[in-house]
Formats: structure tokens, C-alpha cells, sequence
């Protein structure tokens, strides 16, 4: 997981990442979970499946498995969600900490 390539979706208005909230429930703090792709274009799939009106407001941004740690840390992230099935979706989900 350290030295493989992820792609996030982050936001250009705000410089936020694109985050699942599983149960809907933020009163428990944290950030969520920080969604990631494997590939650039399951990324981009996801993005005009689910959100092909504001596709232009995001970018996707690489990251390499070494840097997710620091990233969990600074923004507060429960974990990370892998995003498997971009159109279904099917994503795991992973704790951090």
C-alpha cells in the first residue's frame, strides 16, 4: 500500500478531498473517509457518473501510499474508503488509527 499510486478527487473551490460519510452522522467528528481510486480514469468515471453537472469544479490529484498517513493526520480523516466499482459504487472502507 506504501509505494502504490492513488487518485483523489479534490475540490477546486475549497482545496478539499472528496470524502465518504457512511453513516451519515458527523456529530462524531472526524472528517470521514477520504475516497481513493486506483486508476486516474476510475476517478474521472466516478466523477461524470455521480456528478456530471459539477465535474468541472474538481480535479484529481495523486498521491503516493507513503503520503496517506501524513494526509489522514492533517485533515481529520476516519480512514480511507477504496473506491472498487466506480459506477455501482463498491467501496471498502479501512479504519485509520
Amino acid at each position: 500500500m506504501f509505494s502504490q499510486i492513488y487518485y483523489l478527487i479534490l475540490s477546486r473551490a475549497d482545496g478539499q478531498y472528496l470524502a465518504a460519510q457512511p453513516h451519515a452522522d458527523t456529530s462524531q467528528g472526524g472528517a470521514g473517509y477520504l475516497l481513493m481510486f486506483h486508476e486516474r480514469y476510475d476517478a474521472l468515471s466516478y466523477l461524470n457518473t455521480h456528478g456530471a453537472d459539477v465535474a468541472d469544479r474538481f480535479a484529481v490529484e495523486t498521491v503516493v501510499g507513503s503520503q496517506l498517513k501524513n494526509l489522514l493526520q492533517r485533515w481529520g480523516y476516519t480512514g480511507v474508503g477504496i473506491v472498487q466499482d466506480p459506477l455501482v459504487p463498491k467501496v471498502d472502507f479501512l479504519s485509520y488509527g
